[in-house]
């Protein structure tokens, strides 16, 4: 199960670092108006830029580690039963 957690982890890498930097680019120019209306633009653009940084991170670091902890927690509450049982990986 760990291998799982960690693979999939790593084949998620990939996808979300691409969508949350091409967001992130998208928004560049409104964090560095200087316009009309750019006071407004500025923290629009700054919340939704540490919303995409903080669930990037959450996507790809705390959430593996979730899944972690909770196998172990279920593996050590419910230990496999010897026996003529197989296990699913």
């Amino acid at each position: 199960m760990e291998r799982a957690i960690i693979e999939g982890a790593f084949t998620l890498l990939r996808p979300v670092m691409i969508t949350a930097l091409v967001a992130s680019l998208g928004l560049f120019p409104l964090l560095f108006a200087t316009g009309t209306g750019a006071e407004v633009q500025r923290t629009m653009a700054t919340v939704v830029v540490g919303g995409l940084v903080t669930s990037t991170v959450l996507t790809l670091i705390v959430l593996p580690c979730i899944y972690l902890v909770w196998n172990q927690w279920r593996e050590r509450e419910n230990p496999p039963v010897s026996g003529n049982t197989q296990t699913i990986e």
